[in-house]
């Protein structure tokens, strides 16, 4: 029985946050790709058309609303599953506002993180 591998868009300006977000979810059944600003994710969103991408919300050049905006708004990101990180609890209801899929609280815990992806990886 082969494994499905998904693939999960990292975008975050900051190397650290990427860092501790690959090794939480680098047990999951998934490939990770990594972007440093808003331009840079979008790129690969339509390149990979994975299907989770994590977005800070205060990335560069694009920010993660902006990013998800545009990704709710393309046919072919259809099945992209968004989570904005945000630091500001006002966040949350801004990213809901731009389609966001889950808004998770910087600084946030590991656990939290990897559930919640494992969840949306696991269902159809």
């Amino acid at each position: 029985m082969q494994t499905v591998t998904h693939t999960i868009l990292i975008a975050d300006d900051d190397a650290d946050v990427r860092q501790l977000l690959r090794r939480t979810l680098r047990a999951l059944p998934c490939t990770l790709i990594e972007a440093a600003d808003g331009d840079e994710a979008w790129a690969l969103l339509q390149q990979h058309r994975p299907r989770v991408a994590i977005l800070d919300i205060r990335i560069p050049r694009r920010n993660g609303l902006e990013l998800t905006r545009a990704v709710k708004q393309d046919p072919a990101l259809a099945g992209t599953w968004v989570m904005i990180v945000a630091g500001d609890p006002q966040a949350h209801v801004a990213a809901q506002q731009a389609g966001a899929d889950d808004c998770l609280p910087k600084p946030f815990i590991p656990a939290t993180l990897r559930d919640r992806i494992s969840h949306v990886l696991t269902s159809p």
